[in-house]
């Protein structure tokens, strides 16, 4: 093996989950235990604390992830829309550089199953099922060979899935590679809408504790918890493994490995669903890097967006990042260089409405088109406003603030600043209705006991 040519290009291995959210890891505090080896990733690469997505949908997000360009940029703004086969992806740079390509897992980024060749974004060993929802089960995990023949592989779907991994990395180990592992898991199994956890796997301590916004709006979550809970134990499982498989061919020192997901899940709190919403539920997700440029570096306090990922991805392995992608390397971040940086991320939201939303450290502001079709249009010309959040004093997020007149200033600059990032997104410039004037519960509270401490002469009748 070339020790020097690996040192030079590392390889680069992408362990994507899909509808995971943040809190079931450790180190966001979730008391379950569920994830050791992210856990430790984390402690000892470099945790990306505060990661959100850019789009909380499959494909779109999807889309962002592959070209490093927001949804309406690609025009796959939602589920269902191909990405156009003139779209350079992460596979094409790669390549271009001497890379080995391959694609496992889910795609969601084609027009039928099996996978043609040409909307396979260009990746060379192919193992993969547009929407493997459909195409499998959780013991029952079916998928397509570059000669589009059907596979089926044993095991649990996760496991399936990771041994194809293990495989692709023992058959290339000579040489540089990128590898895109895509998971199902946690994401439910569409037409059961459950949660199949492995045998044995279900969290049965699921409800001894939740996450307080799950807690306090109740949706699917107890029904949903404990299988959800165990596909993150199952998965963090099989990140371990692959590892492991690193560290036994002696790649492991010269492996970039990222870990993250397309969106997190509300369980059918703030939609009729699991996602497209603005809620840190839905856009918050776990992320952490590890590899050369990456071990030792710490926690990332800054906001980073999966805008980001892309040219980060990149420039971990000396590929110069294209100027076209719309969001940044976080590289300077870990080497503590990164003083240019945006204080806030911002989503697209889709299908079930058209919206847009930004997220700084403290505030949450989104505003929607109540008139569009997220599933007919991308965007609009008139947005209204919807939501704000201090998610200093409301973690998650149970009080909008939306119109109460102590946050009128906040609301404006807020107002200001999505539209600047809708512009830098390549999006016309909207107009948003500012929400009509409202009374807080608190500022009720305060006119009551105003009232309460005037002296009033009641009479009353014998």
């Amino acid at each position: 093996m070339n020790l020097e040519n690996v040192k030079e290009k590392p390889n680069v291995i992408v362990f994507f989950t899909d509808q995971m959210r943040w809190d079931t890891t450790g180190v966001h505090g979730n008391p379950h235990g569920l994830t050791p080896n992210f856990d430790q990733m984390a402690q000892n690469g470099t945790h990306v604390y505060n990661s959100f997505t850019c789009q909380p949908v499959c494909g779109p997000a999807r889309s962002c992830l592959q070209t490093g360009m927001y949804a309406t940029q690609t025009g796959c703004y939602r589920n269902g829309i191909p990405l156009p086969e003139n779209s350079k992806t992460l596979a094409h740079y790669f390549r271009e550089y001497g890379f080995r390509t391959g694609y496992i897992g889910k795609w969601h980024l084609a027009s039928q199953d099996p996978v043609p060749e040409n909307e396979r974004g260009g990746y060379e060993y192919w193992l993969a099922s547009n929407v493997l929802e459909y195409s499998s089960d959780a013991y029952d995990t079916i998928m397509y060979n570059n000669e589009n023949k059907a596979v089926k592989l044993p095991g649990y779907r996760v496991d399936a899935v990771t041994d194809a991994a293990i495989r692709f990395i023992d058959q290339n180990q000579k040489d540089p590679f990128f590898l895109f592992v895509s998971y199902l898991e946690p994401h439910h199994q569409n037409h059961l809408d459950n949660y199949p956890a492995p045998l044995g796997y279900d969290c049965t301590a699921a409800g001894t504790w939740m996450p307080p916004d799950l807690a306090a709006l109740g949706g699917s979550a107890a029904q949903h918890l404990p299988g959800y809970y165990g596909m993150v134990r199952k998965l963090d499982e099989a990140f371990g493994r692959l590892l492991d498989s690193l560290r036994s061919l002696k790649l492991l020192e010269y492996t970039v490995v990222l870990f993250t997901s397309d969106h997190g899940n509300h369980f059918k709190t703030r939609n009729a669903e699991y996602k497209r919403s603005c809620h840190d539920s839905s856009i918050r997700v776990p992320t952490v890097f590890q590899g050369p440029g990456f071990d030792g570096g710490g926690r990332i306090h800054k906001l980073v967006s999966l805008m980001d990922l892309p040219p980060t991805l990149l420039d971990a392995a000396g590929i110069p990042v294209p100027e076209h992608m719309q969001g940044k390397s976080i590289l300077p971040l870990c080497r503590k260089t990164g003083s240019d940086w945006a204080n806030e991320v911002f989503v697209q939201i889709s299908e079930d409405k058209v919206a847009r939303a930004i997220r700084t450290d403290r505030w949450k502001y989104s505003v929607t088109a109540k008139e569009r079709s997220g599933w007919l249009h991308s965007g609009s010309d008139v947005y209204e406003e919807e939501f704000l959040y201090d998610l200093h004093a409301d973690p998650y997020e149970l009080n909008n603030l939306i119109g109460v007149e102590w946050y009128r200033q906040v609301t404006e600059q807020l107002r200001e600043t999505l539209l600047q990032r809708m512009e830098d997104a390549g999006e016309s410039k909207p107009a948003i209705v500012p929400s009509p004037a409202r009374v807080s519960a608190v500022d009720r509270r305060v006119e009551i006991t105003e009232l309460r401490d005037h002296t009033i002469n009641w009479t009353y009748p014998e």
